[in-house]
């Protein structure tokens, strides 16, 4: 199966940000891409409010996703801000295209590190996972790659890869924890883990938005034995990956940490 992951850099405007949208999606296209995997936080950046852009997920925002996606052929996962309650948003990642329509609301809220996510936004509840041309695929977003257990339960609903979209903030040690996260993940799992990130603003002459996880980049696709196959920068850009799904059952005879693990 081939995979785009496309490291944006969004800003404030929803509509502009929809633009990066639909050119990283043509350009997936053309290389022959079946999905593409875009970051945490497409419709708005961090570090500007959310609750003024926050819509369901057949709003006008989603829908243009859902239209771009449709035009191409092509499924798209994407950030965006939904609805919450006690009027917060939720970090919501929109999965769209040709029959597959699903969503997952970010159930571990970035509460460290200066930064409290949980003041502005709702957490989900539930993992999720879907099924795209015979693969199945689980989804996190950003701090969830903190947590093995989410990653486990997706490998255990059947995922093969394991989605993370992103918007990691800056600070010491912050990259080299990501590198080895992302890297962990794929182990814990022996899943495929595609981690794409936003891009480090720095890169196109904006800096970080105060305590804001404004982004890094460092995307990168890593095999289920924890074999990095593919890794950005931090300038935006898009890297196209063929992956083999058969590799995952092999993994797994080889590892099976999934049928040895035990519950305490």
């Amino acid at each position: 199966m081939r995979l785009a992951v496309a490291q944006i850099i969004s800003g404030a405007d929803p509509t502009a940000n929809l633009g990066l949208i639909r050119q990283y999606a043509v350009e997936a296209k053309k290389t022959g891409a079946e999905l593409v995997v875009f970051p945490e936080a497409v419709m708005r950046a961090f570090g500007h409010s959310l609750n003024d852009i926050a819509e369901p997920l057949d709003g006008p925002w989603a829908n243009e996703v859902r239209s771009i996606a449709k035009s191409l052929d092509l499924v798209i996962i994407a950030g965006m801000f939904t609805p919450g309650r006690d009027g917060r948003v939720r970090n919501t990642l929109l999965v769209t295209g040709p029959g597959i329509e699903t969503s997952y609301d970010k159930v571990h809220l970035f509460d460290a590190f200066g930064f409290a996510e949980s003041e502005s936004v709702d957490a989900g509840e539930k993992s999720v996972t879907f099924e795209a041309n015979g693969t199945v695929f689980g989804l996190a977003t950003c701090y969830d790659v903190r947590f093995p257990a989410l990653f486990s339960a997706n490998a255990n609903a059947g995922a093969q890869v394991n989605i993370v979209c992103a918007s990691w903030g800056f600070g010491e040690g912050k990259a080299e924890q990501w590198d080895l996260l992302v890297r962990a993940r794929a182990l814990d799992s022996t899943t495929f883990v595609v981690a794409c990130g936003q891009g480090d603003p720095e890169t196109i002459g904006a800096g970080p938005a105060g305590a804001a996880p404004t982004g890094i980049g460092r995307s990168a696709v890593i095999s289920p034995l924890g074999s990095v196959l593919a890794k950005l920068g931090g300038k935006p850009e898009l890297v196209v990956v063929d992956i083999e799904p058969s590799q995952v059952a092999e993994a797994r005879q080889k590892l099976p940490v999934l049928a040895n693990a035990h519950q305490f």
